[in-house]
């Protein structure tokens, strides 16, 4: 569940400029993004984080550790998006950092969830593939069926993991666990049912049909 007013804001755009995302989405996209392919503990702190993304916008990490901060302990961490793995020790610094260790982050179920519905994210399918081992039983059946969608149109399929978590973000949904179908129900919108249409109706046509369909939508796409 949700910790008071603390939301996602990775698809929040601006007032006046509804296709342009604001600085706090980008940040929470990027400190995701990172995480998701992120390999060893030392890459996987803040400092790490913020100086990776400040690295790829040709930036001053320290301009935007703050920020990166702020995104983690107020929102991706008590929304469970992200958690803590571990704690690295450290010889230098301040004392209650040397006595703690720097703690690095991992991922949880749920943000790799977020991270399938994020635009330009690498590996998706194999992220999936390790969301599906890690799955419930009453999540197994939703996570399956969605990985044989990837196989076959993974546009559509990465679709619906975006709508689902921006049904999240704008409070429509409590949770995005656990993952099934019934919850995914809950997110459908227009688009959705236009191709659900579409794909029920290609089902129907003859192989001829169907063939010549598809060459027309791909002269229309």
């Amino acid at each position: 569940m949700k910790v008071g007013k603390t939301r996602l804001a990775v698809f929040d755009t601006f007032k006046t400029k509804r296709q342009q995302i604001t600085g706090e989405a980008i940040r929470q996209r990027a400190i995701i993004h990172h995480l998701s392919n992120s390999t060893n503990s030392a890459s996987k702190t803040r400092t790490a984080i913020s100086q990776s993304i400040a690295e790829k916008n040709n930036i001053l990490w320290k301009n935007i550790y703050s920020g990166i901060f702020r995104d983690l302990d107020e929102v991706l961490l008590p929304l469970g998006i992200v958690e803590e793995e571990g704690r690295l020790p450290l010889k230098r610094g301040p004392k209650a950092l040397q006595q703690n260790g720097m703690p690095f982050y991992h991922l949880t179920k749920k943000g790799m969830i977020v991270s399938l519905a994020i635009d330009n994210l690498s590996e998706r399918r194999k992220i999936l593939r390790g969301i599906v081992h890690q799955a419930d039983d009453n999540e197994k059946q939703a996570f399956e069926i969605m990985e044989k969608l990837v196989k076959i149109a993974p546009h559509f399929a990465f679709s619906v993991f975006e709508r689902y978590v921006k049904a999240y973000c704008e409070n429509k949904l409590d949770d995005l666990l656990p993952f099934t179908i019934e919850n995914v129900s809950k997110s459908t919108d227009d688009s959705a049912q236009v191709q659900m249409e579409l794909l029920e109706g290609f089902s129907k046509l003859s192989k001829l049909d169907r063939d010549q369909t598809i060459e027309i939508l791909k002269k229309i796409d």
